[in-house]
């Protein structure tokens, strides 16, 4: 069995497909998928900021949004990264992680300053979702400096499978890697 914190393999994979797309801002879309609290489902897509550990990735929100809700509601998600230039579709399935008392605001506070000015603007933004308000601020920038707001929210996401489905040939080959099988590689049809 390998270290918990070795790289499982599918993410050099996830790791090559993302180099394809060059400096596409693209390559860091991804697709979050959660259950609203009348258990309907939503989608909606999310900048990805980068790997907690080898199986837990980063994602921001305002928490004013639906999302935390959703979240606390059920903490399972599902994500989805197509990267086309690839030709590859990463399916990664996982919970949201709580963070510690002391992990929590300093993790935040890393993910702030590590955001442009312009990155930072939109939580100095009203609420998403509220009826728009032409008379309302929407700062195009906020400075480094700028204190972090309450509703600026970490989501960690655990991950526990990933399928990745390659367009690339025919027919099409897709994979499936679980944690509780050691992300050992399965071949599934496409």
């Amino acid at each position: 069995m390998s270290p918990p914190d070795a790289l499982p393999p599918w993410r050099p994979l996830l790791r090559g497909a993302r180099e394809r797309e060059g400096r596409s801002p693209q390559a860091r879309w991804l697709q979050l998928a959660t259950v609203a609290a009348d258990g309907t489902p939503r989608v909606r897509t999310l900048v990805f900021r980068g790997w907690a550990g080898a199986t837990a990735l980063d994602l921001l929100t305002d928490g004013r949004s639906a999302k935390p809700a959703e979240l606390v509601h059920q903490p399972a998600v599902e994500l989805c990264w197509l990267l086309p230039r690839a030709r590859s579709q990463f399916r990664l399935r996982g919970c949201l992680q709580t963070l510690s008392l002391e992990q929590e605001p300093r993790e935040r506070e890393r993910h702030w300053q590590m955001l442009s000015p312009s990155g930072r603007a939109l939580w100095g933004w009203p609420p998403p979702g509220e009826p728009f308000n032409s008379e309302a601020a929407f700062p195009e920038r906020l400075p480094d400096g700028s204190p972090l707001p309450d509703h600026f929210q970490l989501l960690r996401i655990a991950l526990n499978q990933v399928e990745l489905l390659e367009l690339t040939s025919h027919p099409h080959r897709r994979r499936c890697w679980r944690e509780s099988t050691g992300w050992v590689e399965e071949l599934l049809n496409p």
